[in-house]
């Protein structure tokens, strides 16, 4: 997978890259990642995978296009998707990061709910596309109780227990989809823009302050979701959820269900790495059925 033959394809239709600017940077442990900039002076950022991983760029891009058009957060734009020889790419905007202050975690609560105000016609999305490198099956659904059992919940257990998850976790994860109808006894969900995979690597704030999201994986769905998630692995601070709730308060019941939707990224976590997320699950499946 040669880089020098991405930017010679990226170049023709994009515009002559300055090879003294090339810079790999981190990109998680999925992509290889670039900086790099063009001789007419513009900056973009690159990922490259396999050819295989096309499909995968351009859902990215497309969840990337969906968002900006909410015109609630930034979000980077993509510029480019292709496949040359053996590599797919995904060039897009680059923007200059700083801190993360708690004045922009508090931004971004507030332009998240604003986001979440953006509604489907129904739960699910018009194309499949990825959470991490694990395939995320959406489709269209009128019932989100019936999406989320089979398009989110079902589909990682099964790929959980193919990859050799524990018997007994698998019956209780079983046990949880005929159980999910008690969740949601008081509380009807409307189909909100996600970004879907809001960890707190996949945000930050521009030098001027101004919050961005990114690596998205966008769907439409329950609100709580994404506010369940910033909570799985930390990054946003008490600001980040104290503005989303004054902007958009949440539902009483939302801390209980806030385990029923990490435990769909903690499974994607055992199917991607395996080890000790085996664990995290089985206890939180032991949480919500207890």
């Amino acid at each position: 997978m040669s880089i020098d033959t991405v930017l010679e394809s990226i170049g023709a239709s994009f515009g002559p890259i300055d090879p003294d600017s090339v810079r790999a940077v981190g990109g998680g442990s999925i992509n290889r990642c670039y900086e790099l900039t063009c001789r007419d002076g513009r900056r973009a950022f690159l990922k490259l995978n396999e050819a295989s991983a096309l499909d995968m760029f351009e859902a990215e891009s497309a969840g990337l296009v969906e968002l900006a058009a909410a015109g609630a957060l930034r979000v980077p734009a993509p510029l480019a998707t292709g496949v040359s020889e053996t590599a797919a790419y995904l060039l897009m905007e680059h923007l200059e990061f700083g801190g993360k202050t708690g004045q922009a975690a508090a931004e971004l609560g507030t332009r998240l709910a604003r986001q979440h105000r953006q509604l489907g016609n129904a739960f699910g999305w018009h194309r499949d596309n990825t959470i991490g490198s694990t395939p995320q099956i959406n489709g269209v659904a009128a019932d989100w109780l019936e999406f989320w059992r089979e398009a989110r919940l079902g589909y990682q257990l099964r790929l959980a227990r193919a990859n050799g998850l524990g018997a007994r976790v698998v019956r209780r994860g079983e046990e949880l989809l005929d159980r999910l109808p008690a969740f949601f006894d008081d509380y009807d969900p409307e189909p909100s823009l996600l970004h879907g995979d809001l960890w707190g690597g996949n945000w930050g704030a521009t030098v001027d302050g101004e919050p961005v999201i990114f690596d998205p994986a966008v769907y439409y769905g329950d609100r709580e979701t994404d506010i369940a998630m910033t909570m799985l692995f930390g990054g946003f601070g008490t600001e980040f959820l104290d503005a989303y709730e004054q902007a958009w308060s949440l539902h009483p019941g939302f801390r209980r269900r806030a385990d029923l939707y990490n435990l769909y990224h903690v499974l994607n976590h055992f199917n991607l790495f395996g080890g000790g997320y085996q664990q995290q699950a089985a206890a939180l499946l032991d949480r919500l059925l207890h």
